[in-house]
């Protein structure tokens, strides 16, 4: 009896669906990717320029130690009350003659910042600081930048800072005039510029 041959299975189709299997997979996976905090750098300056005299009640000094601990003005303080220390700050007014500020609501305490254009807040921290804990402070200090914003610019224009940023980034949806939208943010930003300076990681003894 004559041996018969199995017949050959055709692999062809088998090798499409593969494929288009693939491409689905590659349309419909979504990668997930880390997050960071939008900075915007400052440009780049070939010349060499000292910076300009700080006073030192100018200067907002914020300390996270290597325990997390929240030390601000050398004096402990929980990061919950960080947002309010920030804006009296701020919002000071404490300055005299052109150093005045006409628009601050403060104490006016001479013996803290002038007004908000001479105010930096300096952020410190451990090498050993917990990172979260980090994120968490300068949340805190932003949100004071930004409700101080807001505040100017319900008085000055009867809308929050931040509607008017989002109107300006989506501008080609916006009905209104943007080259003015633009320059009521700038007048906004120079009342209230975002001065947040954050110092190299030291190590604690």
């Amino acid at each position: 009896m004559a041996k018969r041959n199995a017949p050959e299975v055709n692999a062809g189709s088998m090798a499409d669906i593969a494929f288009l299997l693939l491409i689905f997979f590659l349309v419909t996976t979504t990668i997930e990717t880390d997050s960071g905090i939008t900075r915007k750098l400052p440009p780049i300056n070939d010349e060499e320029q000292d910076p300009p005299p700080l006073k030192e009640k100018n200067i907002f000094i914020v300390l996270i130690n290597s325990n997390g601990d929240l030390l601000v003005e050398d004096e402990q303080m929980e990061i919950k009350n960080l947002k309010t220390a920030a804006k009296e700050f701020l919002d000071n007014g404490g300055g005299q003659g052109d150093e005045a500020c006409n628009y601050c609501r403060g104490a006016g305490d001479p013996k803290s910042s002038d007004n908000p254009i001479k105010a930096v807040i300096s952020l410190q921290n451990d090498r050993l600081t917990d990172y979260g804990i980090y994120i968490t402070v300068q949340n805190e200090l932003v949100k004071a930048y930004t409700e101080l914003r807001n505040r100017e610019a319900n008085r000055l224009y009867g809308r929050d800072f931040t509607a008017m940023v989002k109107d300006y980034k989506n501008k080609a949806d916006y009905d209104g005039d943007v080259d003015k939208l633009k320059e009521r943010i700038e007048t906004i930003k120079d009342m209230f510029p975002q001065k947040l300076s954050e110092a190299e990681p030291s190590r604690s003894k």
